[in-house]
């Protein structure tokens, strides 16, 4: 057996999750020799945090659209691996791969209909394939496209604009000729989005959504796309002109909840968003913010620093 740090569910949280309580890193071996057939062994190389990982942490007992972790069970969610043994005719020694496994040093996986073998011409850092063109930034070109059909001399309004998914909402929507107001939550994040091409935003913690919208979109906003509802999606709505669209009445509006996993909209656009987003960011016209936690060991502290604010950017864990 093989020694194989994984990091573990341990404790249903009342609030956020405490390290070394609720969540831990634990030594579950692993007989990398011992390959199902059909099935592949992995090494992980990076493992995305995201914050709806939180929601599956609770009792098993509450109905959501993704199950509950398996208390003393281990965390899952998409990682880049290196296949290192194979019994699947479709995957081979060497291969990299995206898929929904532990986060752990290494995993068996059997279930092999949604694992993607990476592609990557443009030979970019393989973090980003957890980032903008990973789940968050597939979340991001669905939902602005889908729901959004932005459309040139628009204007958008993205609440949480630095992180994940708005960084990314942002710089597409500039792509497409929209002018584009972020909120965030410090004066650095504020200078980012600017970096990035956002043509205003403000810090919300200094200045209140309702007084800052207006004074920045004076002829109201087009398009909304929410990350945190609130007193956000308050302001959103008394600026949405008409026949705006919020990406998540009494107005002639849509609001369309989605989840990126829904057929029509990840799934639907995938390869487009790949081919776009990794040509941009070969060419330096996308740019990515990642926050990356090294050593599996430090699971923990860099799973509660995406809901704390200490991590800017996207949540990434880099195991090896």
């Amino acid at each position: 057996m093989t020694p194989n740090k994984t990091f573990v569910f341990k404790k249903i949280p009342a609030a956020l999750p405490v390290a070394g309580e609720h969540i831990t890193v634990e030594d579950r071996p692993i007989d990398l020799d011992n390959v199902p057939e059909g099935g592949i062994v992995v090494e992980v190389i990076y493992a995305s945090f995201d914050p709806y990982q939180r929601g599956r942490m609770r009792n098993a007992r509450i109905k959501s659209y993704q199950p509950a972790f398996e208390l003393n069970g281990p965390i899952f969610n998409h990682t880049i691996s290196k296949v290192l043994k194979s019994k699947a005719p479709s995957f081979c020694e060497g291969d990299l791969v995206l898929a929904n496994t532990p986060i752990a040093e290494y995993a068996c996986l059997t279930r092999l209909e949604e694992v993607r073998k990476v592609q990557n011409p443009y030979n970019l850092d393989l973090a980003l394939f957890l980032g903008p063109l990973g789940m968050s930034g597939l979340t991001a070109w669905s939902g602005l496209h889908k729901i959004g059909q932005p459309k040139k001399g628009e204007t958008i309004f993205i609440s949480s604009a630095a992180g994940a998914v708005g960084q990314v909402v942002g710089q597409i929507a500039k792509r497409k000729g929209l002018t584009v107001i972020g909120s965030v939550g410090s004066d650095e994040k504020l200078k980012f989005i600017k970096e990035l091409g956002f043509d205003t935003g403000f810090n919300y913690k200094k200045d209140e959504p309702r007084d800052a919208l207006p004074e920045l979109a004076p002829n109201g906003i087009d398009i909304y796309f929410d990350n945190v509802g609130g007193d956000h999606l308050e302001a959103a709505l008394t600026c949405m002109n008409f026949e705006g669209r919020v990406v998540s009445c009494g107005m002639n509006i849509t609001m369309e909840g989605f989840i990126v996993f829904t057929p029509k909209f990840g799934p639907a656009h995938f390869d487009e968003h790949q081919e776009n987003m990794q040509k941009w960011l070969s060419d330096g016209s996308v740019k990515a913010k990642l926050a990356v936690t090294e050593d599996i060991d430090n699971a923990p502290d860099g799973f509660i620093g995406m809901f704390n604010g200490k991590n800017f950017g996207k949540s990434i864990l880099k195991i090896k």
